[in-house]
């Protein structure tokens, strides 16, 4: 199954996580998409700056800091994905209890790190 990812809060920035993250799940073989504040493309895929109605999203890497991710609970949950990972900086109880009550599963956890142990 390809587990397609919401790279949410990319950046063409080489140095940043989310950019990493771009390039480490294209060559791992997954679908990605990207939705960022910059349009430019990372190992061939698109950022996105308006919101997308991307279909079938097994999973979105969050890679925006709890006060932003205010402004996008509604769309997140709109895509309805399987999993949401909250990589570190993420972390936010209060939209964990949002995701909680709409039944959507979430983890705290690293899309790098859980990339190079297979366990993604």
């Amino acid at each position: 199954m390809n587990k397609k990812t919401l790279v949410l809060g990319a950046s063409l920035k080489p140095a940043r996580y989310s950019n990493i993250a771009i390039n480490r799940l294209v060559n791992y073989g997954l679908d990605v998409v990207a939705l960022g504040l910059r349009d430019g493309i990372v190992a061939g895929v698109t950022i996105d700056t308006h919101l997308m109605p991307y279909k079938d999203i097994h999973t979105i890497s969050l890679y925006l800091n709890p006060e932003r991710q205010k402004a996008f609970y509604d769309y997140i949950i709109s895509l309805q994905p399987e999993r949401i990972i909250f990589n570190p900086g993420t972390e936010n109880s209060e939209f964990q209890n949002v995701l909680r009550q709409a039944g959507i599963y979430f983890e705290e956890a690293c899309t790098l790190v859980l990339l190079s142990t297979n366990q993604y």
